[in-house]
């Protein structure tokens, strides 16, 4: 197994941001309509998927032992014939199958899964198929994704799991390497000329759709500023949708006629 520490660049102390941060260097690095290696990015997302999430990481810093486990027979007495609900009396609860409120009582009516999608999968929605394992082997249905999920939101399917039980679904979402999510809200960076930020101007801007969005820039626009677009970041299923910001990333041009330099100058001695 690849070390995904490596995979990302970082050391194992790494704080979240720092991965975060990694994550985001090494995909836009890599990503395949960038002509990247394809199986190098499904390598960064896996790694990624990994150390983001604090249970998965601990699992991977310290994994269990290979071929030991627990199984519990009638009563709950466990291997050497141990009796575990001896554990529970002990806090005062005692759990048996069947009873009420019981955990597995609940769980035998539910199928619970996760499912990874794209933050593109938020913004449009749509039916998706999904494989669910059962008894038997697998079983295909279709869900509904709703518009605007958060990372880790569950949505429950009545009775379309196995057995005609109700298909619990979490939803963890893919970082992605150019949109930042902020709620309903995205940012995302746009070039422009250095002379656009002095004089104004329009541009063209893509949503995460990939619709062309004109945006106007005022003049004296500041490096860095936020440029609103309202409206066009992730849809809403309760309410107005979310924004778009734009982050305007002023480039020096790579030639000025020395001429102009020269009036630049001037004008600053004034």
């Amino acid at each position: 197994m690849s070390d995904f520490y490596s995979t990302l660049g970082v050391d194992r102390g790494a704080t979240p941001d720092e991965i975060k941060r990694a994550y985001r260097r090494a995909a836009s690095a890599h990503h395949p309509d960038k002509g990247g290696d394809k199986n190098k990015f499904q390598e960064i997302e896996e790694a990624y998927r990994t150390l983001s999430d604090p249970q998965k990481r601990q699992q991977y810093d310290n994994p269990a032992p290979q071929g030991f486990s627990f199984e519990f027979g009638p009563g709950g007495v466990g291997p050497g014939g141990f009796d575990f609900s001896s554990i529970f009396d002990m806090f005062g609860a005692r759990f048996q199958p069947g009873h009420p409120g019981h955990p597995q009582q609940q769980r035998q009516h539910q199928t619970r899964m996760s499912l990874w999608i794209r933050l593109e999968d938020v913004a449009q929605g749509g039916r998706r198929p999904v494989t669910i394992g059962t008894q038997h082997g697998t079983m295909t249905v279709e869900i509904d994704i709703p518009l605007g999920i958060n990372d880790g939101d569950h949505v429950q399917y009545a009775k379309i799991g196995p057995n005609n039980t109700d298909l619990i679904v979490n939803f963890r979402i893919h970082p992605h390497p150019k949109w930042q999510r902020n709620g309903l809200n995205l940012m995302v960076e746009h070039p422009v000329s250095v002379w656009d930020c002095l004089t104004g101007g329009e541009t063209q801007v893509t949503d995460i759709l990939g619709n062309q969005l004109a945006l106007t820039i005022p003049q004296l626009t500041q490096p860095n500023s936020l440029l609103r677009l309202k409206g066009r970041g992730l849809p809403n299923r309760q309410g107005p949708a979310g924004d778009l910001l734009v982050k305007i990333n002023a480039r020096m041009p790579s030639f000025i006629d020395p001429k102009l330099v020269e009036q630049i100058k001037l004008y600053q001695k004034k």
